[in-house]
Parts: C-alpha cells; sequence; structure tokens
C-alpha cells in the first residue's frame, strides 16, 4: 500500500495558517523555496498537497491527481485517505464527474457538494466544498491540484485568488523537477551505454564505433529501448 502522508503543523513551522496581505507574499516565498527544494516531481508533488493546506483558507486535504481523456482519475499525491476515497470513486450512471470541467477551465469549484452538480460522492464523504486547479494540461491528460473542506461555501474568490498564486509556484517547481530528472536520467543512460559498449568492445574486438553501431542494430531487431539493452549487457557482465 503506498505511504499515507499526513499533515503535520510542525512540517511547515515557517508558515503562517491562511495568510494574508504582506504576511502571504512572505509565505509564498517560504513555499517557494519547500518546492523547488525537493528533487523529483513526485516528491514536489507531495509538498504541494501537504502544502496545499497550510496556504489555502479553508483547505483541511488536499490532493494531487492526473486525469486522462477518458476522465478516469489516479491520486498521486494527497494529505488524508479521505482524498483517495474521494477521487477514485466516480458518479453514478448518467452523470458526469466535476472535474471533468477542468478540460476547458483551469479552475473548478464545488460550492456545496450536496446541492451541485457531480458533488455527490464528496458529500458521501463528508466533503462539501472542493476547488481544483491546473497544474499542467496536454491533449492526453491534466494534472490537477484539489483542495477539499467539510464545510460547504468555503472556497471564495479570495481562496481561489491564492490557489492560482500557490499553483503557479507548484508548476514552476515542478517543470524544474522534471528537468533535473530528465537530466539525471539521460546521464544514467549515457553512463550504461558507454559501459555495455566497452564490454562488446572486448568481448568482439571491434573499435567503439562498431561496438556502438553493433548495440543499436541489437536493439532495433529486438525491438528494445537501447538503455535497457544496455543495462541487460552490463548486468550480465557483473552479474550481483
Amino acid at each position: 500500500m503506498p505511504k499515507r502522508f499526513v499533515v503535520a503543523a510542525s512540517e511547515f513551522s515557517d508558515l503562517p495558517r491562511n495568510p494574508a496581505g504582506l504576511e502571504l507574499a512572505e509565505a509564498l516565498t517560504v513555499a517557494a523555496r519547500q518546492l523547488h527544494d525537493t528533487h523529483t516531481p513526485h516528491s514536489t508533488l507531495r509538498t504541494a498537497a501537504r502544502l496545499a493546506v497550510h496556504l489555502m483558507p479553508g483547505a483541511e486535504h488536499a490532493g494531487v491527481s492526473v486525469i486522462d481523456r477518458a476522465n478516469q482519475r489516479r491520486t498521486i499525491a494527497w494529505t488524508d485517505e479521505v482524498v483517495r476515497s474521494a477521487e477514485t470513486r466516480h458518479p453514478g450512471r448518467g452523470q458526469q464527474p466535476y472535474w471533468e470541467r477542468l478540460w476547458t477551465s483551469p479552475v473548478v469549484k464545488i460550492t456545496d457538494s450536496e446541492t451541485d452538480d457531480g458533488g455527490a460522492v464528496l458529500s458521501g464523504l463528508g466533503l462539501r466544498s472542493a476547488l481544483s486547479l491546473r497544474l499542467r494540461a496536454d491533449r492526453r491528460r491534466l494534472t490537477v491540484l484539489t483542495a477539499y473542506a467539510r464545510k460547504p461555501g468555503v472556497f471564495d474568490e479570495h481562496a481561489t485568488r491564492i490557489g492560482r498564486l500557490f499553483t503557479a509556484h507548484v508548476s514552476i517547481a515542478l517543470d524544474s523537477a522534471t528537468v533535473r530528472e530528465q537530466l539525471t536520467e539521460a546521464m544514467h543512460t549515457r553512463d550504461l551505454i558507454g559501459q555495455a559498449t566497452g564490454i562488446l568492445m572486448e568481448r568482439l574486438d571491434i573499435d567503439a564505433a562498431g561496438a556502438f553501431e553493433s548495440l543499436v542494430k541489437a536493439s532495433q531487431r529486438e525491438n528494445v529501448k537501447l538503455r535497457d539493452l544496455a543495462r541487460r549487457i552490463v548486468e550480465a557482465h557483473n552479474p550481483v
């Protein structure tokens, strides 16, 4: 079972709860620092979910999910198990999930789940308000941050404005973490391919260009990614 990430007040002791005015600017600066200190996209999103509860007025729970074109929703970071329940359950037949509107709008709000369209699942879990904000969007999927509260009418225009400011910081930090991860993977891949090329040079008694060409041809012939084939060669040469 995935690890449960529960919000603790001590996690972000530098952050005021529900800040306003100059305090908000300072809180967003601290939040941005926390976000940019993360090392992977996933850790960035976990941090974002926890920070949302501290920064967004009225927020009691928060989660980050990915929504595909079939409106299937997969939760990838959360503060409480109720978030996972809210985001994995779908409305009954003939009812559209409220998050479907995120394909055409960067913000979707549930003012009262007992009366708003698409809010029945939230109501059944005791969640009355929800505020969903897009973090990323392309033709195939959306990445979304959603804050929840147990009272109706919690997320007003002020809360929405803070939420949009916060998600702008999250999006920048997420892009930065993604680039770092890609560069790390590229360096690791280059190292693997270099090792595999060296092994083939020794095994086949050929030069570097010939070894690399042999690796590429084998990759195409077996329909295997070059890095995966290189990893297999290195692991076979250096068994644990």
